[in-house]
């Protein structure tokens, strides 16, 4: 692919800005995304679906009529904040509800539950449908456990034309889920994807190989053989799909839809020749076919791979996946008239105030605010380490996504400490820019971290080590509780629980702040290079078992830089 553009960090933002520019027949740009920029005649529930930039037809280019009203989209292959989902399914609520449906990542779960949860306190009625259609991320009895990857489309059409057919909330949710049920995914990859700016993919796959069971954010297959033929590779699609066949779907006279998708780099001639034989072998088992599709649909940036989905229908699937649909990635039939309208975005009410703090109180603020300068800075150096670290099991974009949350978070505590706050509104700030610049399931957590220090510290008193060692130890207990993780699991929580067990345990001891940060950051410190030892049971690294041992994972590893760095600023 050629390098146009070398900035990953505002990837997404020049990409949104210019797809909406191109688009703005069917959206229109608003903070975190876009929503459509025309409306039926009557109100509708809305269809809110999102995740990280790089999928491209997904997910900006799936808002139109006839599938989804919004979609919020973070930086590359990392998912939306929870600020941009809210503003998106905000914006896009008609009044009659909003069903958010997106892939079955950890970050994307984070942040779109988080900006549920505020939506459904302020009266807005929110429901949730997660994608898992990908056979090969979990076995059939942990079906709930699966990624979305491109049965996307399936769930996202039959849900947005139940809505444009005038269904409820209730019935929206229920095809919705039927779908999601009856589609079955696999994809294979013959190179990995490169990110803007890398000089290398994000993995690679040996010289007349093909990576099997991949996902679409650049992780490396799960499997690996050799690079069959094209009716080859058909069969080995076919065959393993009708393996598991959803309930209730049996071979003979079933009817269902075939999605191959191309991810990024494999024309589409290439793509007919292997449905070619999809076709028939489906047919020859006793399948029927209805209108397929072959194309880019959801892709994994510049990766040369393909996937299979199949969408086992019923009578109603069959009505809601065959309706018109009129968007800028995908078309079909003749939607209903159309008229344009405006989205007013009110922003008025996301400033976070700024309330009274003691004299005290305002001289910590602005430590803590050069802290995350110094801290940003740490970031920025480790950013590419960071990045080859991850891109072993997981997507690449740890260092990225770390570096643009730590820079959005100085800067807002700077922000903040210009007018008079102290310290808990001085990380409360840092917090939401972390998380909104960030998103991943690294921006969720940071934001967490810096949120729930920042209530343990207030803004009228002067905080001492006690102080800070119970905030930290209850920011660890508020990760653990958000994230579910718990130490083994190969995450950051492996680095931080040894770090605020020994910072208590030290400062109970009657030793200061910084002698007892020190001792705690070394424990830190150890446990995240342990954490190479380890086989990963959650996040996106979780599908690669023992591929992932060797590797320390990146997010310990990053929580004991930080710390370390901060150290350094405690003289």
């Amino acid at each position: 692919m050629t390098r146009l553009f070398n900035d990953p960090a505002a990837f997404a933002d020049e990409m949104t800005q210019g797809f909406a520019d191109a688009a703005s027949r069917w959206v229109q740009r608003i903070p975190g995304g876009v929503v459509r920029s025309t409306r039926s005649e009557d109100q509708q529930v809305a269809l809110v679906i999102g995740g990280g930039s790089g999928h491209y037809p997904a997910f900006g280019g799936l808002v139109g009529p006839g599938i989804a009203h919004g979609a919020a989209m973070g930086n590359l292959f990392a998912s939306p904040s929870a600020h941009q989902v809210y503003s998106v399914a905000k914006a896009a609520d008609q009044g009659r509800g909003v069903l958010l449906s997106y892939g079955n990542y950890a970050g994307d779960v984070l942040h779109f539950t988080q900006a549920q949860d505020r939506l459904n306190a302020e009266g807005h009625d929110v429901r949730t449908v997660l994608v898992t259609d990908d056979i090969w991320s979990a076995p059939r009895e942990r079906i709930d456990q699966r990624r979305g990857i491109a049965g996307d489309l399936a769930v996202f059409k039959v849900a947005g034309a139940a809505a444009e057919a005038g269904y409820g909330l209730d019935g929206v949710e229920r095809v919705a889920r039927l779908a999601n049920a009856r589609t079955r995914s696999f994809g294979v990859a013959f190179s990995g994807c490169t990110l803007p700016g890398a000089d290398a993919p994000l993995f690679e796959v040996p010289e007349g190989r093909m990576a099997v069971g991949l996902g679409i954010h650049g992780e490396p297959g799960i499997d690996e053989v050799d690079i069959p033929t094209a009716a080859g590779l058909a069969e080995m699609f076919v065959t393993k799909l009708l393996e598991e066949l959803p309930d209730g779907v049996s071979l003979g006279g079933a009817r269902v839809v075939p999605i191959l998708n191309g991810l990024g780099s494999v024309k589409y001639e290439e793509l007919f020749v292997v449905y070619r034989t999809v076709h028939r072998l489906l047919a020859e088992r006793g399948a029927v076919v209805v209108e397929p599709e072959v194309g880019e649909l959801c892709t994994s940036f510049d990766m040369a791979g393909c996937s299979l989905t199949l969408l086992w229908l019923d009578e109603e699937l069959e009505t809601l996946w065959t309706a018109p649909a009129d968007t800028p990635g995908y078309r079909k039939g003749s939607v209903a008239p159309q008229r344009h309208v405006e989205v007013q975005v009110d922003e008025a009410d996301e400033e976070q105030p700024i309330g009274p703090a003691s004299d005290e109180s305002r001289a910590l603020g602005r430590a803590i605010a050069d802290g995350l300068d110094t801290v940003a800075g740490a970031l920025d150096e480790a950013a590419d380490d960071l990045g080859r670290m991850d891109q072993v099991a997981g997507d690449g974009d740890h260092g990225i996504g770390m570096q643009r949350g730590s820079r959005a978070a100085r800067d807002a505590a700077h922000r903040a400490v210009d007018g008079g706050a102290g310290a808990r509104t001085v990380l409360a700030h840092a917090a939401e820019a972390w998380s909104d610049k960030a998103g991943g399931t690294s921006g969720a957590i940071w934001a967490e971290i810096l949120r729930t220090v920042g209530e343990a510290l207030g803004d009228e008193s002067t905080a001492d080590a006690a102080a800070v060692a119970a905030g930290v130890t209850a920011a660890k207990d508020a990760v653990m509780a958000f994230g579910k993780a718990k130490v083994g699991d190969k995450t950051m929580v492996d680095a931080m629980v040894p770090f605020a067990d020994a910072l208590a345990a030290v400062v109970a001891g009657g030793r200061g702040l910084a002698d007892a940060w020190d001792r705690a950051t070394t424990a830190a410190e150890g446990a995240a290079q342990g954490t190479a030892d380890l086989v990963a049971t959650l996040g996106r690294a979780r599908s690669h078992g023992e591929k992932s041992i060797g590797t320390p994972d990146p997010g310990a590893v990053s929580f004991a830089l930080v710390c370390r760095t901060i150290h350094r600023t405690l003289g």
